[in-house]
């Protein structure tokens, strides 16, 4: 959260380096594998998990010597993550009988009995000061609202859900979002005191919601489905605005298609005054890509999803809004390969960016509507509203970038692969 320091694990180890020149500022050493780490919302403590061991241990920046174990024993642990006052630590036992509540500052413990094993049952209001948990108990949905400061239950109202899904919270914590699982399309809205507002239902009889992202000013919830469409509710009536649709031809002649090609490189070794470092060398011979602007109409690349497994490779599984509120990014997962970019204040199709291999992941700048995105590659792409430009990582040896995460200033982002991880720092314009 804070601006200074990066955090990695390495197996047993914790390293803890400097955001700006990834110096090694502390290094930690675990009871064994590390297989979660958060940071406090303060900075101050690191948590690292170890599922396999039941064991979660805490690491203070401030008082090296000072260290925090906590053991669920024959409880078990799945699941660990901070409160918001970056003072409690929640632990989620196996089975999900329960998620215990360690304060770090009084050692009292609190339990929540019977939290439901659900694609994200627990949701924090922005501002910190409530807590949504889904349970599920004599075979019905419940969320209990709880109040962050002293634990104590505020809400507790039973959800009108087949199979619960997910809750989300919008960005002003007015409004809680429940969704079912995608057997059934129901989308539910509930108040913090627990009134149901309003229920959505695009459809029924097929899979129903995949993905869904509130706007930074709660004003909308984009709800992403298996039909390859993507639905904007507005926060007034909680009734579509618009539908926005995903076709395998892009036929707007206003929507601008930008096309990944590569070119082979055009360095002329003897023009070189001195032989090329081994990194330089791979990143000056390597294939580069840059960004065609097709003509519409554009045929992109889709895939048939296969019928008869479950989890198809169908629908809209990727969703993000710009920290603006003008864009929204999506991906179909039909279409593997693409980017759809779409104006808000218009509520049309803006760009679409087609890439050479499926898309991993996205991301929006914190700061600005820029938008970063992953294929895998070792090339990360970046667009933005005057371009779109293509950064090859200039790394010996095949460096895949599979995820990527945005510092909180904007001004760089760590590209993770399965083994390494590395910093672009992006020099900010001169306004």
């Amino acid at each position: 959260p804070s601006l200074r320091a990066q955090a990695s694990c390495v197996q047993y180890r914790l390293v803890v380096r400097e955001a700006s020149t990834l110096q090694i500022l502390q290094l930690y050493t675990c009871l064994d594998q590390i297989q979660h780490m958060e940071w406090s919302s303060d900075s101050l403590f690191i948590l690292c998990a170890m599922y396999k061991r039941g064991i979660v241990q805490v690491w203070s920046l401030e008082q090296p010597g000072w260290h925090c174990k906590i053991d669920e024993g024959s409880a078990g642990l799945v699941a660990s993550c901070w409160s918001p006052d970056g003072r409690h630590i929640l632990n989620t036992t196996e089975f999900h009988l329960r998620i215990t509540v360690w304060s770090l500052c009084t050692k009292s413990v609190s339990y929540i009995k019977h939290p439901k094993a659900c694609q994200q049952g627990i949701a924090f209001t922005r501002d910190g000061r409530y807590m949504a948990v889904a349970e599920r108990r004599d075979c019905k949905d419940f969320v209990s609202i709880f109040v962050c400061s002293d634990w104590q239950l505020l809400r507790h109202f039973d959800t009108e859900t087949q199979d619960l899904f997910g809750i989300e919270w919008a960005p002003n914590g007015c409004v809680l979002a429940v969704w079912d699982t995608c057997l059934e399309y129901k989308i539910l809205l509930y108040s913090l005191d627990g009134r149901l507002l309003s229920t959505y239902q695009a459809y029924e009889w097929s899979l129903g919601i995949k993905s869904i992202a509130w706007s930074p000013s709660s004003q909308f919830l984009a709800v992403g489905s298996y039909d390859e469409k993507v639905r904007i509710l507005n926060h007034i009536t909680w009734k579509k605005i618009t539908e926005f649709e995903h076709p395998a031809t892009v036929v707007n002649t206003k929507t601008i298609v930008y096309k990944e090609v590569e070119k082979s490189p055009s360095v002329e070794t003897e023009r070189l005054s001195f032989p090329p470092t081994r990194a330089l060398a791979s990143s000056l011979f390597s294939t580069q890509s840059k960004y065609d602007i097709a003509q519409v109409p554009v045929a992109l690349q889709y895939v048939k999803p296969v019928a008869d497994r479950a989890n198809p490779k169908m629908g809209v599984g990727m969703l993000a809004f710009s920290p603006d509120n003008c864009f929204l990014a999506t991906k179909n997962d039909n279409i593997p390969n693409s980017v759809w970019i779409w104006d808000i204040q218009k509520l049309k199709l803006f760009v679409v960016l087609e890439q050479l291999c499926p898309i991993q992941s996205f991301q929006w700048d914190p700061r600005q509507p820029r938008l970063a995105v992953c294929t895998g590659t070792s090339k990360v792409f970046l667009w933005s509203p005057a371009g779109c430009v293509a950064v090859q990582v200039p790394m010996e040896g095949d460096f895949q970038i599979v995820s990527l995460s945005w510092h909180s200033s904007g001004d760089s982002m760590v590209l993770l692969s399965k083994d390494n991880f590395c910093v672009c720092y992006l020099e900010r314009e001169e306004v």
